[in-house]
């Protein structure tokens, strides 16, 4: 890939929460970082003061952690706005160097000038200006021209000068803009491959002459694809389910969504798509990255979820769920929660849910008291739902053997009486205790919830209706 130090970055912008395009690129980068023993650096640019926010950063870096970039593995953090002196510089070289020049033309003298739709003209390229209040400073590309840009993943696209303005380097008012920002970093950072999504591509001709003027080999380049949504547009942090924070705090595992975030413009060697890191790790290439826009399929993370979260043990299921049995996520009483009654429960629970957030919904109707789905109230209490739950509530209170098998033959039973299979006959009783008509093995959680409160809920619900 190139004679130097194999050294890539990842630098986010703290303006909101953890986009998972920019936890994909995050990914890429730190893998390749350890294929080649590589430094991966963490650069936090913050130079937009007006949007940025600590807490953002380190959302960003609590994120990182949690997908396996752990603190202290990595360079950094570094932040833009300790460089701003190094900015300056290198804007000051360029006009020194001839490469660069003062402009007093404003948006509408342009527009006027130009036309609406049409970028700057290069009017002020020799009239020799100098620095003054209000003046940016524009690069001057090279005319005529082209640019060649070498891309692992998009080929050599080449990019005509005549379609590249002269773009500011300095605003007005002093203040340095991004692409040279972000050149002059990655420049100090001696960084040698630049692996960012696709939207950069146009940028990259641009920042390309940066490196050569500034004299520097430029980085080997590489743009991954755009993640798009159901409709293949964009993924937009106004309008999609984009935060890595809300997944996390949703209850996916790292493992699942760090596997998933892999596939998004790339595929492991075989026809598994669930597979181990190790393997990831070691096939993982930058050369078999496709270059068209991914399909972020949340269904799809789901399901990816609910596989790794079957491959746990039981054990390590319950430990992952710890935050929502007894912690700030559970919807009881820490005091009403039983380990007992959970450690019959946690394999039931395990094979039903597709993220962990999903598990207080499961056991709720055991630690707490059940919140009734009105839907499924009306649905399961029409006729004959009456007489058979005064069958149930008779049957169940005299009934010699509390268990799941119990239970369930005798429902049988009572569901033959009144003309229904026992997938109908069960309907009411399951919404009675436990208020949805859906959840865990219903004869089971009858066993664990017990005699006394099952009977109890069926006589409340007997008397609503």
């Amino acid at each position: 890939m190139s004679s130097r130090p194999f050294r890539v970055r990842f630098a986010p912008s703290p303006t909101g929460y953890f986009h998972v395009g920019g936890a994909r690129t995050a990914l890429y980068n730190w893998i390749l970082a350890q294929q080649h023993h590589g430094t991966f650096v963490l650069r936090v640019e913050d130079t937009d003061e007006a949007r940025n926010r600590p807490e953002w950063t380190d959302g960003i870096i609590s994120a990182l952690e949690w997908i396996g970039v752990a603190r202290g593995t990595y360079e950094g953090p570094h932040f833009q706005s300790e460089y701003a002196a190094s900015h300056i510089d290198a804007a000051g070289k360029l006009y020194a160097d001839g490469n660069a020049y003062y402009c007093d033309c404003t948006q509408e003298v342009v527009r006027q000038r130009v036309g609406p739709n049409k970028g700057y003209d290069g009017f002020c390229r020799q009239r020799g200006l100098g620095p003054a209040e209000g003046r940016p400073l524009r690069f001057k590309v090279p005319r005529p021209g082209r640019t060649t840009v070498v891309d692992l993943i998009r080929g050599e696209p080449v990019f005509d000068h005549d379609t590249i303005e002269d773009f500011v380097l300095l605003r007005g008012n002093g203040t340095v803009m991004f692409l040279l920002a972000n050149v002059v970093d990655d420049m100090a950072m001696n960084i040698s491959h630049v692996i960012r999504a696709e939207e950069h591509l146009p940028n990259t001709p641009k920042q390309q002459l940066l490196w050569l003027s500034l004299g520097a080999e430029p980085p080997i380049w590489a743009h991954v694809p755009l993640l798009v949504n159901e409709k293949r547009q964009k993924l937009s942090k106004r309008r999609d389910p984009v935060a890595m924070e809300m997944y996390r705090d949703e209850g996916y595992l790292a493992e699942a969504m760090k596997n998933y975030l892999m596939l998004l413009g790339w595929n492991p060697p075989g026809d598994a798509e669930i597979v181990p890191w190790s393997l990831i790790e070691l096939s993982f290439k930058l050369e078999d990255v496709n270059s068209s826009p991914a399909f972020f399929d949340v269904r799809k993370l789901r399901a990816f979820n609910g596989e790794y979260i079957r491959a746990l043990t039981v054990e390590q299921f319950t430990e992952a769920c710890q935050p929502w049995l007894t912690g700030a996520k559970a919807l009881w009483p820490v005091e009403r929660f039983d380990p007992a009654a959970w450690a019959t429960m946690a394999p039931l629970v395990q094979t039903r849910v597709e993220v962990l957030g999903d598990v207080p919904g499961m056991v709720d109707f055991i630690f707490g008291e059940p919140v009734v789905d009105p839907a499924a109230w009306a649905k399961a209490t029409a006729a004959p739902a009456p007489a058979l739950l005064d069958d149930v509530i008779d049957t169940y209170e005299a009934i010699p053997s509390w268990t799941a098998d119990a239970l369930k033959s005798e429902l049988e039973v009572i569901g033959t009486r009144h003309g229904l299979k026992l997938g109908k006959a069960q309907a009411p009783v399951r919404v009675a205790v436990t208020g949805r008509s859906v959840g865990p093995p219903l004869f089971e959680s009858l066993e664990v919830l017990g005699h006394d409160r099952t009977l109890a809920r069926l006589r409340a619900a007997r008397v609503q209706l």
